[in-house]
């Protein structure tokens, strides 16, 4: 139910470097914290293991986030700055290395408050506390930073990027200095924590930007290389493009690869697909997912629009007026849909009855739910109007339309090598052994 809701509220949740969470073993997740309830929402939708979060305590007291909290398995934290006075959180603190002793994860959010700052706040030692704790007591935890970065963090239909960092282990210098100062031990994690978070957060001015240089990233990379090369390959396009930007090669290969991009976008592709061999039967199956979105997603779409338009823009205009502050604007209109929708349903529903009978509320019953899938469908999809004839040719035409796309992903791997080669700085450590210069 967390993951339809979010679906339904972002326009689209992307999600890089995923791979680098492992699957198994105590992990803890460390993010930023820009928005509110949602953060800790999205990192248990997307994250591929279940994951229990720290909340602060006075939080549980709402009738409202209560069952929220309960259902994202947050365990109460007790603060000073909200008791304003000595605190023991040894229970959740010992819940918390519980977790990661059984092999678990968790998620914490070092900068404690969350906020609508555009920078990344100093955090606190909290996280790097567990995990040396945990540590000492004989399991060692990874740490993964994550960063979310939000286009319009309080806007219904917006997109967010949740971006995972290269894991840190927990050295053996770090853990001789826990048992004597684990004070100067979790700050030094802690730094380290923040440094690698800070390079996942400010790294491109906007969302669509991250997107096509991490594209970018893909099309240069060499095969077989390991997780750190990936992450720091990344690092280094995403810190060189804002002074190369203005170059008008530079700015050439962008705009290509952004409409490589949309190009697959419009296939229902990814640029991995275009490594395997497709066979008829899948080609097909694209061919009448399509037919099925025209012919019966886009005509529901368009009713479930008329239906549900009104209680979005209720409450588009409510939720800021109703939010306590700034940065849980979001997470008061998420939660105001999740009740605004099963009310209008049941209301809905009880009109129909009551003015044409039973069967017809039967059917707006099952209509309502549909309507509404329907309209996400295509929204995800991305479906202009203008672009359903390009995007039909496309589909029904995939198997010319994959050569394209190959023969296009290969041209601009070229072009991306020569643009390294001729923009590189002359003193950069080449990255891997090969002829090509790296970035």
């Amino acid at each position: 139910m967390l993951a339809t809701a979010l679906r339904v509220f972002f326009r689209e949740i992307a999600v890089v470097g995923d791979e680098l969470v492992p699957t198994q073993g105590p992990l803890i997740l460390a993010g930023n914290h820009p928005n509110s309830l949602i953060d800790p929402a999205l990192l248990v939708a997307v994250t591929q293991r279940q994951v229990r979060f720290a909340a602060k305590d006075v939080l549980f007291r709402s009738a409202l986030l209560r069952p929220v909290l309960l259902g994202l398995g947050a365990v109460p934290i007790a603060r000073r700055a909200d008791h304003g006075t000595t605190l023991d959180n040894g229970d959740a603190f010992a819940t918390l290395t519980g977790v990661l002793a059984a092999g678990g994860a968790m998620g914490i959010f070092p900068e404690g408050l969350s906020h609508d700052d555009a920078h990344l706040h100093d955090l606190k030692t909290g996280a790097a506390r567990i995990a040396l704790q945990t540590a000492l007591a004989g399991v060692a935890p990874v740490i993964v930073p994550v960063g979310l970065n939000y286009m319009r963090a309080k806007r219904f239909r917006s997109r967010v990027l949740v971006q995972y960092g290269a894991p840190l282990t927990l050295d053996a210098a770090l853990l001789a200095q826990a048992k004597t100062d684990l004070h100067g031990a979790a700050r030094r994690l802690t730094n380290q924590v923040e440094g690698n978070l800070r390079a996942l957060t400010v790294n491109a001015a906007d969302w669509p930007t991250l997107r096509v240089l991490d594209a970018v990233r893909r099309l240069y990379q060499p095969p077989g290389i390991s997780l750190s090369e990936r992450v720091e390959l990344a690092r280094r396009f995403n810190a060189a493009y804002p002074q190369l930007a203005h170059e008008p090669d530079v700015a050439a290969v962008f705009a290509r690869v952004q409409a490589w991009l949309e190009r697959l976008e419009a296939a229902g592709l990814y640029d991995r697909d275009l490594q395997r061999n497709w066979r008829p039967i899948e080609l097909a199956g694209r061919a009448v997912g399509h037919v099925l979105l025209l012919g019966l997603w886009l005509p529901l779409a368009l009713a479930g629009g008329v239906l549900h338009a009104p209680m979005g823009l209720v409450i588009g205009l409510a939720g800021p007026l109703v939010s306590p502050r700034k940065d849980v604007v979001a997470t008061t209109k998420l939660l105001m849909g999740l009740l605004a929708m099963p009310a209008v349903a049941a209301a809905l529903v009880g009109a129909t009855w009551h003015w044409l009978g039973g069967w017809a509320a039967l059917a707006a019953a099952i209509l309502m739910p549909i309507s509404g899938l329907a309209t996400l469908r295509v929204l995800e999809r991305g479906l202009a109007l203008q672009r359903l004839l390009t995007t039909s040719t496309r589909i029904f035409a995939l198997r010319r339309e994959l050569g394209e796309l190959r023969a296009e992903q290969a041209e601009l791997e070229k072009q991306v090598v020569e643009l390294v080669s001729r923009h590189k700085p002359h003193d950069m450590v080449m990255l891997f052994p090969r002829d090509e210069v790296d970035l």
